[in-house]
């Protein structure tokens, strides 16, 4: 059902769009076919940049957005869930030996004569000794070797298995210290615990060290596989500390998970980067999904503004109710004295997305509702996530910060840090600052000819 309203919502921009396919793909650089495929729902993209420039050259506005970006995260979750089913199956009907080891005809000849079959018909093997014993009247004379006694292929082979089984004891042994040492790691119900707050990855909700939610640390929190920022969890059940991890395990009520994206574009005019380089140092502006490495290799960060998006998706069966989300400023400084680079120019004015806004430069910075935008609580499951976009506004300050979100299912509660891979997001000001332009079609930066300085 969900990769079908994911489809139907694609097919719908498309037509509604009066494009051809021959034209879309000219202007996203996608074959024809290829998007073919997404539009019938004979394929799903594994990444939600195509989708999203799909939807954009439709004209989808932005509640059409949100809506096409929900839709393809369960598209995507049955996709991966049904890849899941097929790679159990095949292992299931191929992989019944699994752990066992078919010998090779050499081998198996070896195995023969190691068990004393013999060579005459007359000969006896002792059973007590698996063959490993012969008695006179089967050896044929003196000089011959006794049917039984092993040749030097067969002990090379007998030496071989037997350091199978030596390296497999020993992987054995490594699995058991190892669960040992996991089991010894995770937080227990014993006194330590008792009253405490538990923060663990989000990735995984079995592991990572104890920090109090209130810290402002900078540190805390954990990267998702696949280089995707996640959050920390700091868990704190009403029930008790004891009581809380079977309460969960019956109702399925666990932390939700939050995916961030600290390089969401509202569009290409509206982002900014403050650059400590001049500007034949820096090479062409990139695309929304390769932000994120421009940005980094150049040591740049957000200027004036910054988007995120948030998508909250619940792991178990019961629903979690997302109750409200703080912001936390980690520092605040004088707004970085550097250039200023725009990433892109004549996009005009358009409706802007519903959102969360906040003002970093406040004194106690808090999330407000914007352009339509219902304000929390919101309840999330498994298959209902929602997607938030968050605009911070920075002018007079160069800030470190990051996002709480608290939540509840039932009896248990806890908080869930937002922030970048385990670090602080960071957004500084950037009024006064040279402004830079790369206009399309041209080869190098240039001074922004209407507002050389950006204004205040």
């Amino acid at each position: 059902m969900a990769g079908d309203e994911f489809s139907q919502l694609l097919g719908r921009l498309k037509e509604r769009s009066g494009l051809s396919y021959g034209v879309l793909g000219k202007r996203l650089h996608t074959s024809a076919s290829t998007l073919h495929r997404y539009v019938n729902g004979d394929a799903v993209p594994t990444d939600y940049a195509p989708v999203e420039r799909f939807a954009r050259a439709c004209r989808a506005t932005p509640e059409e957005l949100v809506e096409l970006h929900r839709q393809w995260i369960l598209a995507d979750a049955r996709r991966r869930e049904q890849r899941a089913a097929a790679a159990e199956a095949t292992e299931t009907g191929t992989g019944g030996g699994g752990g066992t080891e078919t010998p090779s005809g050499a081998e198996a000849a070896e195995a023969g004569r190691e068990g004393g079959s013999g060579t005459d018909g007359d000969s006896r093997t002792n059973g007590a000794h698996g063959g490993s014993g012969t008695d006179e009247d089967s050896t044929p004379d003196g000089d011959s070797e006794p049917v039984g006694a092993p040749t030097p292929l067969a002990e090379k082979s007998l030496a071989r298995r037997r350091r199978t089984v030596v390296f497999a004891g020993a992987a054995v042994v490594a699995a058991v210290v190892s669960a040992a040492l996991v089991v010894s790691l995770v937080p227990g119900t014993g006194d330590d615990d008792r009253g405490g707050r538990r923060s663990v990855g989000a990735a995984d909700a079995g592991s990572g060290g104890a920090r109090p939610s209130g810290s402002p640390s900078a540190g805390g929190g954990s990267a998702s596989r696949g280089g995707t920022p996640t959050a920390s969890v700091s868990a704190s059940p009403s029930g008790g500390a004891g009581a809380a991890p079977e309460a969960g395990a019956r109702d399925g009520a666990t932390a939700p998970t939050v995916a961030v994206n600290p390089y969401k574009w509202e569009d290409q005019c509206s982002q900014h980067y403050l650059l400590n380089r001049q500007p034949e140092q820096v090479p062409p502006p990139p695309g929304e999904p390769d932000a994120r490495g421009w940005v980094g290799a150049l040591g740049g960060v957000p200027g004036g503004e910054q988007m995120l998006a948030l998508t909250v998706q619940g792991t178990g069966k019961a629903t979690v109710v997302l109750e409200a989300l703080h912001v936390r400023v980690v520092d605040k400084s004088a707004p970085l004295a550097w250039n200023d680079f725009a990433m892109g120019v004549g996009c005009g004015g358009g409706v802007r997305t519903a959102a969360f806004g906040v003002d970093l430069d406040a004194g106690r910075p808090a999330l407000s509702p914007k352009n339509g935008q219902r304000d929390f609580p919101y309840k999330v499951s498994e298959s209902d996530p929602e997607v938030f976009y968050v605009f911070a506004d920075a002018r007079a300050h160069n800030v470190s910060w990051y996002l709480e979100l608290d939540w509840s299912s039932g009896d248990r509660q806890g908080t869930v840090r937002v922030d970048d891979r385990g670090r602080p997001f960071r957004t500084s000001g950037n009024v006064s600052r040279p402004a830079y332009t790369h206009p399309l079609g041209s080869s190098e930066w240039g001074r922004d000819e209407v507002n050389p300085d950006i204004p205040g």
